[in-house]
């Protein structure tokens, strides 16, 4: 017996989420219309409000409700250092440091040739008119440390370092509380390579 036809378009719908295959797809329409739908309701609702009124900020490329979002409005930031993120998720992750007062730029991704994904689909034409705006100084590449997140942060900085721009890479070492004998030897070479004085 197959299921409705609307209990299959709602697992081929959760199947869009990452790392959710046929099964868990399956487990979580099973679960939202036997046991919870109000949550079901509440989940649809919110899809609907965000994919009607979430856009990409006009300035950094981040998610927001406004034309420019709010880092980018606040006159208590730094207009003179940029700072480059893969994702949204990126950059909330540098905001809840609270160590840093510039603006940002997200990339929405990194570059992936094997993936289709080349400078075009990470908006660097965008972020080059940015840095070149007169009044950014400094661009901090704070992409991950994965191999696209470096091609990433190679290719932006040769783009940018051509134009006389000032670019910095954010440092890679230990963990804070972390102890020499749990760290991988790539994370501790690094932090040997990038020591400085003290």
């Amino acid at each position: 017996m197959r299921p409705p036809s609307s209990l299959d378009a709602l697992i081929e719908a959760l199947r869009c989420l990452p790392g959710v295959g046929p099964k868990s797809a399956q487990r979580m329409a099973y679960h939202l219309l036997q046991r919870d739908q109000q949550g079901a309701t509440r989940l649809a609702d919110a899809m609907r409000s965000a994919v009607e009124h979430i856009r990409h900020c006009a300035m950094c490329n981040t998610f927001t409700e406004a034309p420019i979002c709010e880092i980018c409005v606040s006159a208590k930031r730094d207009k003179t250092i940029l700072c480059v993120v893969e994702m949204p998720g990126d950059l909330l992750m540098m905001e809840q440091t609270q160590s840093y007062r510039g603006l940002y730029f997200v990339l929405m991704g990194r570059l992936s040739p094997l993936d289709g994904i080349g400078p075009k689909e990470i908006h660097l034409d965008r972020l080059l008119r940015r840095a070149m705006d007169g009044i950014v100084r400094e661009v901090i590449l704070a992409t991950n440390f994965t191999v696209e997140g470096e091609a990433t942060a190679h290719y932006v900085s040769e783009m940018l370092g051509e134009q006389g721009i000032k670019v910095t890479r954010i440092a890679r070492g230990l963990p804070v509380g972390g102890e020499l004998e749990y760290v991988d030897s790539g994370t501790l070479a690094q932090a040997l390579i990038e020591r400085r004085s003290v």
